[in-house]
């Protein structure tokens, strides 16, 4: 641990055993900094790591404060991940899909689904825009947006990637059907079958089906649940494997939700040019932070164009209506071609509404609103796994996205979990579907993108109900 990480688990140890009640006021930056001889710097980093876990509150000109149920909150996961460290050849696109399947009828209570809920989106006035756009879409457009795409809606996106601070021309960017697409694009542009490909472990499923179908075989490097993958064994994992890509997610990992550090992003980019290494990186959730700041991706420390950023509107703004965008440097024109000779082109009318309604504002308003409830909601979920699941269990608390990843204790059996919790009409995502190597037994990812209210906090009980009877039986 770091010296803010080792004072941040210390004050939510005297949390969690009571030493510290709701509505304690912390030690201010100057008491803290002279009783534990530390830098100010250290101690701020320790709140704002305490406040993104939802331990403690700041109140304006009054300080820190630990919050009401934080005592609930369980522990978060430590260690990071030991996957296997050879090359495996896929074999999970049926097994995926039949648990996801079960996430996708509207009755079950959606723990399980990889979407937010839609209710959170502004789709009312998206419609609006859409339909004066159609009726004012020029016929020619028809043709100019196929690939790369929109000129509009590429030139709003480089605008938000200058916001950051980074220079990405509008002719870098390739408007495609989704980040999935944009994805899958960028990896088959790069490898060829019997490639193998460095991913983290956990990761997210379809990153393991993409390599499926390319005929790719996939490296999982050992990745921590809050900062992300781990330098030190990727670098021995292209020592050994010689691979011809990575694919991962810095911002808010999926299903860890994990957020790699900027440090570690620049030494990242820099490990990886230097063996010519194409990154692959997923930032659809990196609007979705609770910070104050954005967090940059690892594109931003790109200056040999070996980074292929992909994001979209389905996550952020606009789920269904299918846009998203790669922006894959050095390789933009093997991806247009790809994306030429693939699918031809992303909705002309599509296009074109999200240009204009990007055009007219409102965008970064409706994303500060939707921040602030994502963040609530994953403190209502966690707290109700702490007050719920067996004694033992730890959750992640990501300061950003809409996932929590849970471990459970080690006898308790998260496939079992998932068709009993299922017959309850209850959907989760059960640890082994994110693994090449079908580990992670007895974790689970739970979705605190959806409204909570009685019925998801009686469906969050009883998953913890059956956890414990699951573990009682293995004891037994």
């Amino acid at each position: 641990m770091t010296r803010y990480e080792a004072l941040a688990s210390e004050i939510a140890e005297s949390i969690r055993t009571g030493v510290l009640h709701p509505g304690d006021r912390l030690p201010s930056v100057r008491q803290a900094r002279a009783s534990r001889g530390v830098s100010p710097s250290t101690v701020f980093q320790a709140y704002y790591l305490l406040e993104a876990q939802g331990l403690i509150r700041a109140r304006e000109r009054s300080g820190y404060y630990v919050a009401e149920g934080a005592r609930h909150l369980p522990p978060e996961p430590e260690a990071a991940s030991q996957p296997e460290n050879d090359a495996v050849p896929l074999d999970v696109s049926e097994h995926v899909f039949e648990i996801l399947e079960s996430t996708m009828v509207r009755d079950v209570v959606p723990l399980g689904s990889a979407f937010p809920s839609p209710l959170l989106f502004p789709l009312e006035r998206l419609g609006r825009i859409m339909a004066s756009s159609v009726q004012n879409l020029d016929p020619w457009s028809t043709v100019d947006d196929l690939t790369p795409g929109n000129a509009r809606l590429r030139r709003q996106i480089a605008l938000r990637y200058l916001a950051d601070g980074m220079q990405v021309h509008t002719d870098e960017i390739v408007i495609t059907n989704g980040a999935l697409e944009a994805l899958n694009l960028c990896l088959a542009s790069v490898t060829r079958p019997g490639d193998a490909v460095l991913i983290e472990s956990p990761t997210f499923y379809a990153a393991l089906q993409a390599l499926e179908r390319l005929g790719l075989e996939a490296i999982e490097v050992p990745t921590h649940p809050r900062e992300g993958m781990a330098l030190d064994a990727l670098e021995r994992a292209i020592e050994r494997h010689r691979p011809k890509a990575c694919w991962l997610m810095t911002n808010f990992q999926n299903p860890l939700g994990s957020l790699m550090p900027e440090t570690r992003k620049k030494a990242l980019v820099e490990l990886l040019a230097r063996h010519e290494i194409p990154l692959i990186e997923d930032d659809v959730y990196g609007e979705l932070y609770f910070g104050d700041k954005r967090p940059l991706p690892a594109k931003a420390f790109d200056t040999q164009g070996l980074v292929m950023h992909c994001a979209s509107f389905s996550k952020c703004l606009a789920p269904g209506y299918r846009i998203g965008w790669a922006a894959p440097g050095r390789f933009t024109r093997a991806v247009a071609r790809a994306k030429l000779t693939t699918t031809l082109g992303a909705s002309a009318p599509t296009q074109n509404g999200l240009a204009t309604y990007l055009e007219k504002g409102g965008f970064d308003k409706h994303l500060r609103r939707l921040r602030r409830t994502l963040a609530e909601q994953q403190t209502r979920l966690a707290q109700a796994i702490g007050e719920h699941f067996p004694a033992g269990t730890r959750a992640t608390r990501p300061a950003g996205g809409y996932f929590l990843w849970v471990e459970m204790p080690r006898e308790i059996d998260a496939l079992e979990l998932h068709r009993q919790a299922l017959a309850q009409g209850i959907s989760m995502a059960p640890g082994p579907i994110f693994s090449a190597q079908r580990g992670f037994a007895n974790c689970l990812r739970l979705n605190y993108g959806h409204p909570w209210d009685a019925r998801t906090e009686q469906a969050v009980a009883t998953l913890g109900r059956l956890a414990h009877g699951l573990g009682q039986r293995s004891a037994a």
